[in-house]
């Protein structure tokens, strides 16, 4: 973490949230951002479409599986590029639909 902090001195590191805290967490948000490339199932994705949030991931196991359409996030190899895209094509009313239907 400390690493972290030195690398991205405008980051703001908030450390473990739950329950209420965690969903205002998510509500402040515009994008949600996965960087993983290991995990393969990515609750927090579902979570945050749940609340709204279009996902930028990398394009492995776990996002692909849940992000299959531009209106839910992206998926590229450059996560600023991801970012970009999930911020000028995600819907969040569509996330939480997607959700909620699947």
């Amino acid at each position: 973490m400390e690493t972290l902090k030195e690398k991205y001195p405008d980051a703001i590191f908030c450390g473990v949230q739950v329950g209420e805290d965690l969903a205002k967490h998510y509500r402040s948000s515009d994008i949600f951002v996965f960087p993983s490339k290991t995990d393969t199932f990515g609750i927090v994705i579902i979570e945050a479409l749940a609340s709204g949030l279009p996902v930028a991931a990398y394009p492995v196991t776990g996002p692909i599986d849940i992000l299959d359409d531009k209106t839910l996030g992206s998926m590229n190899e450059d996560l600023a590029t991801a970012a970009e895209e999930a911020l000028k094509f995600g819907k969040p009313d569509v996330c939480v639909k997607h959700v909620q239907e699947n």
